[in-house]
């Protein structure tokens, strides 16, 4: 459906940052902006799904070169 334009480091990154958002979410029970954290789907899924649309928007592209 779409290409895939994000790398192997920067979609482990995306993954790590958007688990640890979510787990922010669920442990900081009593904070004010407890739903900001949930700003961690985003990167969760571009890393889980491999493409970026923003990168898409911007000709960025940090997947290997293939040959």
């Amino acid at each position: 459906m779409f290409k895939s334009n994000v790398g192997g480091m920067d979609r482990i990154l995306r993954i790590v940052v958007g688990l640890a958002l979510l787990a922010g979410f669920f442990l900081n029970a009593e904070a004010t902006y407890r739903w900001a954290y949930l700003i961690g789907i985003v990167p969760l899924a571009t890393g889980l799904l491999g493409t970026c649309p923003l990168y898409s928007i911007f000709g960025l592209n940090t997947c290997p070169m293939k040959k």
